[in-house]
């Protein structure tokens, strides 16, 4: 029995194919077309899988909802993105009945919180990978997330942002390097090198995800946050995310496999299905 599952989503579209009690991953740019049979079909050539061999289909993410029931007589299950990201969380993570919050973090950012088998959307943030790839075509020309993280490693966000220790002497129990304004000095640094905007970008990106993530998480109860997606692989965004994490003592866990998240959830409904 062979299974397979499609997550569609804005800037990739996953695949995972299950058989012989084993799962393989692949990845492709998705294509700013309209998803259809076509398309499905075109991406299994693509990974020379022939239609004859499927047992299911499962597909989740844009809108796959529109798909027909079945193709060539195979049918077409479709997932709830929720349902998916909730499913393939448990899956990563080993969640039980405790609620724990999920946070999918792609070309945008959504919180789920997942309880057992029930998955609540709690929200979702514009911020996200796509945000920050937009971003970095506007101020140098650069789209590729992977290589803007690459020059954040190599410069210093405290040449763009205002932070806390600057402006004053304590707030709280906050660090001194906590930032206080994003961005603060730039008006007097517009001309900064790409490598320090860089990360100040990725700062910013890693803080707002990580700010919404905490306060989610205290909201249900939850002592840590669980990502998905490819925007919590750049190093100098996690970095921002977890500073805000640890403000309220939340632990943030980053499980391989973890940009599969949503096509995992995906195969685990077609493995019950019917």
């Amino acid at each position: 029995m062979m299974l397979v599952a499609f997550d569609f989503g804005i800037s990739n579209t996953d695949i995972a194919i299950f058989q012989d009690n084993k799962t393989s991953f692949h990845s492709i740019p998705s294509e700013h077309t309209s998803i259809s049979p076509k398309l499905i079909k075109t991406v299994l050539d693509i990974h020379s899988l022939s239609l004859s061999e499927i047992s299911l289909i499962g597909v989740t993410g844009g809108k796959s909802s529109d798909l027909p029931e079945n193709i060539d007589l195979i049918p077409i299950i479709k997932i709830n993105e929720v349902d998916a990201i909730g499913f393939g969380a448990k899956v990563l993570y080993d969640i039980a009945e405790e609620p724990t919050l999920v946070i999918s973090a792609g070309t945008g950012t959504a919180c789920v919180m997942v309880q057992g088998n029930n998955f609540n959307h709690l929200g979702g943030i514009a911020v996200g990978g796509g945000m920050l790839e937009g971003l970095g075509s506007l101020l140098f020309k650069n789209a590729q997330g992977q290589e803007i993280n690459e020059f954040a490693t190599q410069g210093s966000r405290d040449k763009l942002d205002l932070l806390i220790g600057d402006v004053v002497n304590k707030i709280g129990a906050l660090s001194p390097e906590i930032t206080a304004v994003n961005f603060g000095k730039a008006k007097i640094a517009s001309a900064d090198s790409m490598e320090n905007t860089s990360a100040a970008l990725c700062n910013m990106v890693g803080e707002v995800i990580g700010t919404i993530a905490y306060l989610n998480a205290l909201l249900i109860g939850s002592s840590r946050a669980c990502f998905l997606g490819r925007t919590s692989y750049l190093s100098e965004v996690t970095k921002g995310i977890d500073e805000r994490l640890q403000l309220a003592g939340i632990s943030g866990q980053y499980n391989d496999h973890r940009e599969y998240g949503n096509v995992i959830g995906v195969i685990e409904q077609l493995k019950n299905h019917g």
